[in-house]
C-alpha cells in the first residue's frame, strides 16, 4: 500500500497538478491562523510545548487513519497526503521559466530565474551553483519527503512538510495580495514563538529530520554516480552533526557529477543535476519495491 501511494502521488503530481491548491504553503498557513485563535497557540508558545505544536497535525491525522482503519481510506488519504507533500507547481514553473530563457539566450533572464528559486526556497547557501540548487529542491520536496512517507507514513509526512515550510519563505500566494498575505502570515508566525533565548524547534527538528535523509541519498548519489569520489566526500561528513545538510547534499552531488568550471550556472550542468537526482529517485523507488516484495514495508 505505501507503494501505490507513492507511485500514485508521483505520478499525479507530473501530470495533472497545476494549481497552487495542491501545495503544502496553504495549508501551513491555515494551521498557524487556527493555532492563533485557539488554546493551541499557549502550547506554540511553550518552550517545550512547540515540539508537540509541530507533531500534533500529523498526530491527529495518523490517529484517525488508526481509528477508521479502513485500507482503501488509508491509500486514499495517503495518497493526497503525498501529493501535497511533494507539490512543488511553484518552482517547477520558475524552472521551465529558466529552461526557456537559456533556449532564447537570455543569461538576465536566465539568472533571475534561479536566484526567484533560491530566494523562495530559503537557501542558506549563495556559492551554490544552479544545478546544486535545484539537486538541493529536489531533495526537500521528493526525496525526504518520500524518506519520512516510507518511514512513517502520512504523519511523517505532514510532520516533514509543516518543518519545510515553516523555515521557506512565504512565496505562494497568488493574485495582488501575494505580498500583503506574506507579511501577514509571517506575522501570524512570529507571534507563534515561544518568548526567550530558548532554541528554534523549527530549525532543531528541521535539522534532524533531514540529517539521515540526506547522507542515505547521498549514498545512492555515489551508487548512481561517479562512486570513489562521491564516496569519500560522504565519508568527510558522514558522522558530522553540525554542518549544514544542505553542504553535504550538494557536496557529495557535485562529486558524484563532476563538471568543468567553465560549464557551472549553464544548461549543460543543471540538466546534468537534475538527471542525477532523477536517477537517485529512480534507485530508491526500486529499493522500496524490493522491500515492499520481501515484506519489510507495507
Amino acid at each position: 500500500m505505501t507503494l501505490i501511494s507513492m507511485l500514485l502521488a508521483l505520478i499525479i503530481e507530473r501530470l495533472a497538478v497545476r494549481s497552487h491548491a495542491w501545495q503544502a504553503q496553504g495549508y501551513v498557513r491555515a494551521y498557524l491562523r487556527f493555532s492563533l485563535k485557539t488554546p493551541l497557540a499557549t502550547l506554540a508558545r511553550h518552550q517545550f510545548g512547540q515540539y508537540l505544536w509541530l507533531l500534533l497535525p500529523g498526530a491527529v491525522v495518523a490517529l484517525v487513519l488508526c481509528l477508521v482503519d479502513n485500507r482503501l481510506l488509508t491509500l486514499i488519504v495517503n495518497t493526497l497526503v503525498l501529493l501535497v507533500g511533494i507539490g512543488c507547481w511553484h518552482y517547477r514553473q520558475l524552472y521551465k521559466q529558466y529552461l526557456n530563457a537559456q533556449e532564447r539566450g537570455d543569461a538576465e533572464a536566465a539568472h533571475l530565474a534561479m536566484q526567484q528559486i533560491r530566494t523562495d526556497s530559503g537557501s542558506s547557501a549563495d556559492q551554490n551553483s544552479y544545478g546544486q540548487s535545484l539537486v538541493w529542491l529536489n531533495f526537500r520536496y521528493y526525496a525526504a519527503t518520500a524518506f519520512w512517507f516510507l518511514l512513517l507514513g502520512a504523519f511523517g509526512v505532514i510532520t516533514y512538510a509543516l518543518l519545510r515550510q515553516l523555515q521557506e519563505p512565504v512565496t505562494l500566494a497568488p493574485g495582488e495580495s501575494a505580498a500583503a498575505e506574506a507579511e501577514a502570515t509571517a506575522e501570524e508566525y512570529t507571534a507563534l514563538q515561544p518568548e526567550g533565548d530558548g532554541q528554534d524547534a523549527v530549525q532543531c527538528l528541521n535539522h534532524w529530520a533531514q540529517w539521515l535523509p540526506a547522507r542515505l541519498f547521498g549514498l545512492g548519489f555515489a551508487l548512481v554516480g561517479y562512486f570513489s569520489r562521491a564516496s569519500n566526500a560522504l565519508l568527510a561528513y558522514f558522522l558530522d552533526f553540525t554542518v549544514s545538510n544542505e553542504q553535504v547534499l550538494t557536496e557529495v552531488a557535485s562529486a558524484a557529477e563532476p563538471m568543468e568550471p567553465e560549464l557551472l550556472n549553464t544548461v549543460d550542468e543543471t540538466s546534468a543535476m537534475v538527471q542525477l537526482a532523477k536517477r537517485n529517485m529512480l534507485f530508491f523507488l526500486a529499493l522500496a519495491a524490493v522491500l515492499t516484495l520481501s515484506g519489510w514495508l507495507r
